[in-house]
């Protein structure tokens, strides 16, 4: 696997195939391990960083494990922002230095960074409400590596990380869901509030310190330390149905009260994705994410939740560059942008409700 085959292919959680993924874009679950015999990230020398990474390729090959490896170390601005934007590296990885990298899956639901805050950031991710498969998967492979990787452990405190939060599990278990009818019912600050009074975090698309663009929030355990990974795991498990009959119950609202509204809005979003000359990132976005609610109440039969689910990645600036083989200024890639979605949106149709 190269870069170039990110760009013909999309990663599994895109597919909208899980469970309750009309509202749930993806379940995730990530491990944050240090080795044992080395410094934190923020204190290890280049050497050490290095020796680090070595480390873990030689696990990666012992083990057998199918992941394709990725220097970040040495790889261009425009390919760390894609691999940010594919949500398989995280900016402090990208924006770091020194020996670090990721390790990949074919179907792009595994990644591990090596060397971010962490020396390992372990992460699977499948679509829909997966959070049980996902704690599955991402058990064995964190067996696996620590059957070669001499793990860095207090038989006081658990698993030892580098900020003190993680402490514990090392565990964060998220859950991304697409919200935009709780956003047009004004709903969504107290949906928030609700959740911050049990720690859970809720950040944006890209994670912390990021904006919810298109509507999408992602939904996290702020808490480790005296907790299990199963305790976790239910926490979000029982409380993520809650949020998605809220936003089911504020759909039902809309197609209800403002169904005139409603329709006009989704419509006015498709017609302006397949009709656009010039379109930024943030425009597509929203329309997108009108366009994807409106597939999802009957409003557009022709178009799959899968390609919709794409565009959200595929639109973002750095694939745009990747596909066009070049560096774009801004007004050149709401070009390309356009160009793209009416491209992909070509054969559209959409149907008036009775």
């Amino acid at each position: 696997m190269n870069l170039d085959d990110l760009t013909r292919n999309s990663g599994e959680w895109l597919r909208g195939t899980g469970p309750e993924s009309d509202i749930v874009m993806c379940s995730r679950i990530r491990l944050a391990r240090n080795l044992a015999d080395f410094p934190f990230s923020n204190r290890a020398s280049r050497g050490e960083k290095t020796e680090i990474e070595g480390n873990f390729k030689s696990c990666l090959t012992t083990a057998g494990l199918d992941l394709s490896y990725f220097d970040v170390n040495n790889m261009t601005s425009l390919d760390r922002q894609f691999l940010v934007e594919r949500q398989l590296v995280s900016r402090e990885l990208a924006n770091g230095e020194g020996a670090r990298g990721v390790a990949i899956g074919p179907q792009e639901n595994i990644s591990i960074m090596v060397n971010e805050e962490d020396h390992l950031r372990i992460q699977v991710m499948l679509s829909g409400l997966s959070l049980h498969e996902v704690w599955d998967r991402i058990n064995r492979l964190d067996d696996q590596l620590e059957e070669y990787l001499a793990y860095a452990y207090s038989a006081q405190l658990g698993y030892l990380t580098a900020c003190p939060t993680n402490v514990g599990t090392g565990i964060r278990v998220g859950v991304m869901l697409h919200l935009p009818a709780l956003v047009q019912t004004k709903q969504i600050d107290k949906v928030f509030r609700a959740l911050q009074k049990i720690n859970l975090a809720v950040r944006g698309l890209y994670g912390e310190g990021t904006q919810a663009f298109g509507d999408f929030y992602q939904i996290s355990n702020q808490q480790t330390l005296g907790k299990s990974e199963l305790e976790l795991i239910r926490i979000l498990t029982d409380v993520v149905p809650q949020v998605i009959q809220y936003e089911r119950t504020a759909r039902q609202v809309l197609m209800n009260e403002r169904r005139q509204h409603l329709h006009d809005q989704v419509s006015r979003a498709y017609g302006v994705l397949k009709t656009a000359h010039t379109i930024s990132s943030e425009e597509t976005m929203l329309l997108l994410s009108s366009v994807r609610m409106g597939i999802n109440l009957g409003l557009i039969d022709d178009l799959e939740i899968a390609t919709v689910n794409e565009l959200f990645i595929q639109t973002q600036p750095a694939y745009l560059q990747k596909i066009q083989g070049t560096e774009l200024g801004v007004e050149e890639r709401n070009v390309a942008r356009a160009s793209y979605l009416r491209t992909r949106l070509s054969n559209g149709r959409h149907v008036e409700p009775e």
